[in-house]
């Protein structure tokens, strides 16, 4: 019995922390979520698209928010489009055989951004060269470019336009919080573009 205890005490310790953090995120990042939220509709307006790139879950992350900007997230709708560029093995492994892994998301940002698309980067520390190289890729093609990160930033956070810095070391803690700020920003670019749901 005390085992079960101990468990539950971690099952709502975990929750505890994720809420905490999420809210403190939303508190001090609320106004960049909507001017985000606004960029990103204003870019699916005009036949731009979003790409979205990290490692490890951050990469599942990627995929997941495009999947719901090509599908829907809570609104019957056009597709609206977004790629995730760590989803197609035969790319990702012949860039990584031929050019090395850190050039993994700058090559297919070239072949696929044009100015005015959109890149979010996403890294828990801030630091993973391929993504530091993606973003630095979109920059040089015009592109809006997005930080995704937690702890202080790492070079990431410097380096885009906007950086959403998520206030926790702990990676899971982050991941929470990303794939939160990912719906939120779903919802607000549905809402903006099909107006406000009744």
């Amino acid at each position: 019995m005390p085992r079960i205890a101990t468990m539950q005490t971690v099952v709502l310790t975990a929750f505890a922390e994720s809420a905490t953090v999420k809210q403190q995120f939303a508190r001090e990042n609320a106004d960049r979520i909507v001017q985000v939220a606004t960029l990103i509709a204003d870019a699916f307006r005009n036949d731009k698209k979003v790409l979205l790139f990290g490692n490890g879950g951050s990469s599942t992350d990627a995929a997941h928010i495009a999947a719901e900007f090509v599908g829907r997230y809570r609104r019957e709708r056009v597709p609206f489009p977004a790629i995730a560029l760590a989803t197609d093995i035969a790319a990702i492994t012949c860039i990584a055989n031929d050019y090395g892994y850190e050039e993994l998301f700058a090559r297919q940002v070239r072949a696929h951004g044009r100015p005015g698309d959109i890149a979010i980067g996403i890294s828990t520390s801030g630091n993973s060269p391929n993504v530091l190289k993606g973003i630095a890729a979109a920059r040089d093609c015009g592109l809006i470019t997005i930080a995704w990160t937690g702890a202080n930033g790492g070079k990431l956070a410097g380096l885009v336009d906007h950086p959403f810095v998520v206030p926790s070391t702990v990676t899971s803690r982050i991941q929470e919080s990303h794939i939160t700020l990912g719906h939120v920003l779903c919802e607000l670019v549905e809402d903006h573009l099909l107006g406000n749901a009744s």
